[in-house]
């Protein structure tokens, strides 16, 4: 099983949430992972994995732009191929995440990407605080896929 891990993070938060849900991951020793900021991810890298998660803050009531660089780049190549896989999202934000979210799940539909776990989100004053929440999706997730519940 792999997994792909897609991140952005400017001021270091989401990058540190990236870091805590890869650390979850690697708690299932059946599974590979492929931590990959979201500027440097192809459609190559989502071919070869078995489900995505996907972090990323939320600028201005949206996904960040890289993010958004990340879906245009793939999308419409990602259309002839059977994308299919399952996927969790974490955002991170100050205002309330739902923005991103929604923008993600829309995206992700189109994909056909398959929402597995409902997404976490953490504003930034609370991330030293519920970090645990996002080390414990990445193993549930890691799990989910090695048990074929996704």
């Amino acid at each position: 099983m792999q997994i792909l891990l897609i991140y952005h993070s400017q001021g270091g938060n989401t990058e540190r949430l990236a870091k805590a849900c890869l650390k979850g991951v690697k708690k299932e020793s059946q599974v590979a992972v492929y931590f990959q900021r979201a500027f440097d991810t192809t459609l190559e890298d989502i071919l070869k994995c078995d489900g995505l998660i996907i972090l990323t803050p939320e600028y201005f009531g949206t996904m960040s732009g890289a993010m958004k660089d990340f879906f245009d780049r793939t999308y419409y190549p990602a259309r002839e191929k059977e994308v299919n896989l399952p996927f969790a999202l974490v955002v991170c934000c100050e205002n309330d995440g739902e923005g991103a979210i929604r923008d993600v799940q829309k995206i992700a539909s189109g994909y056909r990407l398959r929402k597995s776990l409902e997404p976490i989100i953490i504003k930034e004053k609370e991330i030293a605080a519920r970090e645990h929440e996002v080390t414990e999706l990445g193993q549930t997730f890691a799990a989910g896929l090695v048990m074929d519940i996704f």
